[in-house]
This record gives C-alpha cells, sequence and structure tokens, in this order.
C-alpha cells in the first residue's frame, strides 16, 4: 500500500473505531462529529475529507464490523462447504450448527450496540447484500445438496434466518444477559433439529 493511501485509511478506520466506542457509552443521535474527531485524534477537517455525514461514518463502521465478522470464520467457512459438498449422508447436513452459531452470538454481545443501530436503522445499510453473500457462500451449497429447490430456497431460508434474528432481537433487547450458550440451544431446539427436509 503507498504511503498516501495509508496515511488516507487510517485516520478513516480511526473514525470507524471512535464511532464504535462511542456507541457502547451513548446512543447514535446524541453522538457528535467534534466527539468523534477527539476520540479519534484527528481534525474536524479529516473527518468531512471523509464523510459527508455521520451516516456515512455509521455505513462505513457497520462494514467494518460486518467483515470483521465474516473473517472471524477464517477457513470454518471453506470447511462448511467442503464438509457439505463432501458428506454422503443427508442426515449430517444442518444449516445450523454450534460450529458457526456460538461465534456469531459472541461476535453479536461484543458489538451489540452496533448491532442494535442496524435492526433499528436497515435503512441505512447495504444487508441485503450481506445477506446475498453468506447465502450464495455459506447457505446455497447445503440446500443444493438437501434437493432443497431453487425456487424455495430463498424463503426456506428467510424463514429460518427470521426466527433466528428475533430471538437474537430479544436477547439483545435484555443487554445479552442470557448466556451465550443457552440462547444458541433455544436456537438450535426451536430450530426443526436444525435441517431442512
Amino acid at each position: 500500500m503507498n504511503i498516501l493511501k495509508k496515511n488516507f485509511l487510517n485516520p478513516a478506520i480511526l473514525m470507524d473505531e471512535a464511532l464504535l466506542l462511542l456507541l457502547e457509552k451513548k446512543d447514535y443521535q446524541y453522538i457528535t462529529v467534534k466527539e468523534i474527531c477527539q476520540k479519534a485524534g484527528v481534525n474536524r477537517s479529516t473527518f468531512y475529507l471523509h464523510y459527508e455525514t455521520m451516516d456515512d461514518l455509521l455505513k462505513e463502521a457497520i462494514a467494518m464490523i460486518n467483515k470483521r465478522f465474516y473473517e472471524s470464520f477464517g477457513s470454518k467457512k471453506d470447511t462448511f462447504k467442503g464438509d457439505w459438498k463432501m458428506s454422503k449422508n443427508k442426515s449430517e447436513l444442518v444449516l445450523i450448527t454450534p460450529d458457526y452459531l456460538k461465534p456469531y452470538l459472541e461476535f453479536i454481545k461484543e458489538n451489540k450496540k452496533a448491532f442494535k443501530l442496524i435492526h433499528d436503522r436497515p435503512e441505512l445499510f447495504d444487508s441485503e447484500s450481506t445477506f446475498e453473500r453468506m447465502y450464495q457462500e455459506l447457505f446455497e451449497p447445503i440446500m443444493d445438496k438437501l434437493n432443497v429447490p431453487r425456487d424455495e430456497q430463498k424463503y426456506a431460508l428467510t424463514f429460518y434466518s427470521k426466527g433466528i434474528l428475533a430471538v437474537i432481537m430479544l436477547w439483545l433487547a435484555d443487554d445479552c444477559k442470557e448466556p451465550i450458550d443457552k440462547i444458541m440451544n433455544i436456537i438450535m431446539k426451536y430450530t426443526p433439529t436444525g435441517n431442512v427436509r
């Protein structure tokens, strides 16, 4: 990376981090550009060099969270896909497993204010493309293997994901007081064995 690009990106990363830190202490609507700049150690002009509005910064910070979340699976996402493609036994193919559900819940708990904000202001985020990417890379292969018709796959996955999201949002509304293992077990228990039949 050349020095100009590096110098341009570093303040942006600092401001993303500053916003996330401030979100842990106060609601988004009360955070000011001045606070972001102070926390990030940058000038106000630097903020406006990178962003037109606070919503632009928020979108970027959430994109960073999504990227970290996706990267947190590391090689696991390839393992999931590989297992699904290689497995001969349909009973071994599940959409919901502790292998990725637990890190997902841990990640949400660590970033709970940001996730509440994403849920409260979905118009700010490109959640459709994030969902589409996860669908194509993680869930489509198993649905194919389970012979779920292509024209039904998105409906089936929406059914599962909306139910899981409702449990997670209830957990978030209670400030994630319940242990992660309990929430994971509830999701596993009430997601019909985690299998699409």
